[in-house]
């Protein structure tokens, strides 16, 4: 069974489990399914306040989508998020993802 297939049926079973959602959403990304990844990740976003990673991922589909001003408030959140909790490696790659747009 292909990942997208496997955390789809995890999905449809506790569809209010975040981490299954979490890992849908990144195997619908890597298969350049980015609408449906997008849906996702959102919905990750909004489980938690304080979850940064959706976050990163989801601005930087946006990014690739060409959506440069939809990215902009998303990863700005996440910069938020990660100096709040001292993660020095995404901080500095969102100050650069952001520097960018």
């Amino acid at each position: 069974m292909d990942r997208i297939a496997h955390f789809t049926a995890l999905v449809a079973q506790q569809p209010g489990n975040a981490l299954f959602r979490f890992s849908l959403a990144q195997a619908l990304d890597a298969a350049d399914r980015r609408t449906e990844a997008a849906d996702h990740y959102r919905i990750c976003c909004a489980s938690r306040s304080d979850w940064m990673m959706p976050r990163i991922l989801l601005g930087k589909l946006l990014v690739r989508s060409g959506d440069r001003a939809g990215a902009k408030p998303v990863l700005e959140e996440a910069l938020r998020m990660a100096v709040d909790q001292h993660h020095e490696e995404p901080e500095a790659e969102l100050r650069a993802l952001l520097a960018d747009l």
